[in-house]
């Protein structure tokens, strides 16, 4: 068995919960040696919140002494804006890193922090990837021919309320780059690309709905044109109270499938319908954090295992370029009022 990986978590905010019980789970794979917070007392208060579990963790005042520790991996859950003056000594410093959604706040930058990474693993916390549903759908497509696909549909019905939005910087372009189209929908658009392909083009609109005072979107539509010739659709808001959980539905041929949370329901085209496993909390409502902490769990397991075997994780860095351009397009094209291409992605 390969030994303990040494893990320093940098940034403790609101999701950082999510990494802490994962952490706990996953004792016999990692330890956590320590955080880097904001300021050295925010870190240290952090930690005699969790000292039971982490009795030996330390809070690092600065970057640097996150670097001459020299941990195993880093696990970075910062602001979007906060990326790159992090990333860039770390990769430097060979160290593997494992990083919260969205890479960066715009294509280009995520681009360019992918490159930063490129002799490093770099993993990105994109834990619908690993729902035990995604999983059920793909060992369905290599075991059954569903058909051409010939429609999507993409659904995030969420809500928050405005005191989410109140937080200094939250759905702001300057900390994170937009608002719900970024910062929610990412995960199930990047989910649903896992299985459709590549998008070849958008029509979108963004808007800030009545309910909500913030800068950027808190609903966005959007039509696709994929490169396999199938069409759909995209609608996300974190205007529609009290919140549902998303869901994507694929169109295929012989059967259409429905994926909701942990839940995978296909509708033969013969009439049968099969369900596999059950809907369980997002975090679709107004408590961000209602969501089960497996999924992260298991994109941190897999992380490691790919440290010790060379492989690539199951949410690299490279892969999740491909929705950071679909973001961009949409964003143009609802910009511009037009239809936008999809940028090509760049292999590092």
């Amino acid at each position: 068995m390969a030994a303990k990986k040494n893990v320093v978590l940098i940034g403790c905010g609101m999701v950082a919960s999510a990494y802490v019980e994962s952490f706990r789970n996953l004792s016999d794979q990692m330890q956590l040696a320590g955080v880097l917070a904001s300021t050295g007392d925010s870190g240290r208060a952090f930690l005699a919140q969790h000292a039971k579990h982490f009795p030996t963790a330390r809070a690092y005042e600065t970057l640097e002494e996150v670097i001459a520790a020299k941990p195993d991996m880093a696990v970075v859950i910062t602001p979007p804006n906060a990326r790159v003056s992090i990333v860039r000594p770390l990769a430097s410093a060979g160290i593997p890193i494992l990083m919260e959604k969205p890479i960066e706040r715009t294509f280009a930058n995520a681009q360019e922090l992918v490159e930063i990474c490129a002799d490093i693993p770099l993993g990105i916390m994109l834990q619908h990837r690993v729902r035990p549903s995604a999983k059920a759908l793909r060992e369905l497509l290599e075991a059954r021919d569903l058909g051409p696909l010939g429609l999507v549909e993409i659904y995030v019905p969420w809500w928050r309320e405005q005191a989410y939005y109140d937080e200094p910087g939250r759905g702001t372009l300057a900390r994170d780059g937009g608002g719900v189209l970024i910062s929610q929908a990412i995960h199930t658009l990047d989910l649903a690309l896992q299985f459709t392909g590549p998008v070849k083009e958008v029509m979108a609109m963004r808007r800030t709905s009545t309910f909500h005072t913030m800068e950027s979107e808190d609903f966005v539509s959007a039509g696709l044109t994929f490169e396999n010739g199938a069409a759909g659709s995209l609608v996300a808001s974190t205007a529609t109270y009290p919140g549902r959980t998303e869901e994507i539905i694929l169109h295929y041929a012989n059967a259409s499938v429905t994926l909701k949370s942990a839940e995978l329901t296909v509708n033969w085209r013969t009439g049968q319908t099969d369900t596999i496993g059950a809907a369980v909390a997002t975090g679709a409502g107004g408590d961000p954090m209602a969501f089960t902490s497996d999924w992260h769990q298991a994109v941190i397991a897999d992380f490691i295992d790919c440290i010790d075997s060379g492989a690539t994780p199951a949410a690299s860095g490279q892969s999740a370029l491909a929705v950071h351009a679909v973001i961009e397009a949409i964003t143009t094209s609802s910009t511009t009022g037009s239809v936008s291409p999809i940028k090509k992605v760049f292999q590092t």
